[in-house]
């Protein structure tokens, strides 16, 4: 391997997998070629399925259902900040297919989108199941959370967004200062080169911040209001066993959904960070098999942005509603401007057109 590899830690930033730890032993080609085939593929089905999803719930909540409550805000701004996220990706997929050929400037934005992306979403969902949270204990008459009560009203919901902006902001502000382009042989790569002034334990500093807004303390949010939650539901009268349960199943799903796609990357980015700094990992073969872990576990974090939808928004028989009526409406007007031009065609328009759309419910 080349000499410059015992200057700086050859590690991305954004991905938190290192190519080369052990320049002189180790030798990674192997792993690049796993990344190469993988990372394109998964990175290619997210975005389509994430894009589609996203998309959808942002075009049903501006044209037809509107922003009427703080849910319906954080869940706007949940698939606005899944499709920023998800827009990164076709560049680490050529990066990882052919290395990084789109210059420096590109590369700090590119590394410091995806992760300030990645943590909106994260404390979005917190603040999605606080407000779940409280509207129960209003529906309810409790007193629930006070401090909550008085911050998540409809009056500060765009203040709240603001804060949760800010800090993701914040917490990507990092990559954009020390991501580089380097160059191996007759390949670029985008990567994190911290200055040797800050040393490890800075850089590590940096990873576990990232891990505790970005995972904890979302997690430890969303796990005591849906408990509480859930709580709340486990007292309602038995004729409503079936629902209750129903609702119950749903908050199972969206937290197990949460743990199973993001425990994993946030487990190793720890190990990983540790190893930084205490050495942990001394031979190759196991430093390869963490890199490519690193790539399965950011890939299985990514798909969270391709189930938001299904857990958030379609699973609301509201949302449902006005979805069934986005699509009326969408095929009434391809009718309309279809040539009429035969008899049976002709009744089968007016006969539609003479239906009501406003009461179309499911």
């Amino acid at each position: 391997m080349e000499d410059f590899y015992d200057d700086y830690n050859y590690e991305n930033s954004t991905f938190n997998f290192s190519y080369d730890d052990y320049p002189s032993v180790c030798e990674k080609s192997d792993v690049r070629s796993f990344a190469a085939l993988f990372l394109p593929v998964v990175y290619s089905l997210c975005l389509v399925i994430g894009l589609a999803g996203n998309a959808l719930v942002v075009a049903v909540y501006i044209y037809y259902k509107r922003l009427k409550t703080m849910t319906d805000v954080f869940l706007t701004h949940l698939a606005v900040a899944d499709l920023l996220l998800l827009s990164t990706l076709p560049f680490w997929a050529l990066d990882a297919a052919r290395g990084w050929i789109l210059g420096e400037a590109l590369c700090k934005i590119v590394s410091s989108c995806y992760t300030f992306n990645f943590a909106c979403c994260m404390l979005l969902l917190a603040c999605i199941s606080i407000d779940r949270y409280l509207a129960l204990t209003k529906m309810r008459g409790g007193n629930g959370a006070r401090c909550f009560q008085k911050i998540f009203t409809r009056k500060n919901c765009w203040k709240v967004c603001i804060v949760i902006w800010a800090s993701a902001f914040l917490l990507g502000l990092p990559d954009f200062l020390v991501s580089e382009v380097r160059h191996s042989g007759n390949r670029s790569f985008c990567l994190a080169v911290y200055a040797s002034s800050m040393g490890k334990t800075g850089k590590a500093t940096i990873e576990m911040l990232e891990v505790v807004l970005g995972f904890l303390i979302p997690l430890s949010i969303m796990t005591v209001c849906y408990c509480k939650v859930g709580f709340a539901l486990g007292k309602l009268p038995t004729q409503s066993k079936s629902k209750r349960w129903k609702a119950i199943r749903v908050l199972l799903i969206t937290v197990a959904a949460f743990v199973i796609t993001q425990l994993p990357y946030n487990v190793l980015k720890v190990y990983q960070t540790m190893d930084s700094v205490y050495n942990i990992v001394t031979h190759c073969e196991t430093s390869k098999l963490m890199d490519q872990a690193s790539h399965v576990s950011e890939s299985l974090a990514l798909t969270h942005c391709c189930i938001n939808p299904l857990l958030y928004t379609f699973a609301g028989s509201s949302f449902r509603k006005y979805l069934m009526k986005a699509a009326k409406r969408v095929g009434e007007n391809n009718r309309r401007r279809r040539p009429r031009t035969y008899d049976v065609e002709m009744s089968f328009n007016s006969h539609s057109e003479s239906q009501k759309t406003d009461s179309f419910s499911i």
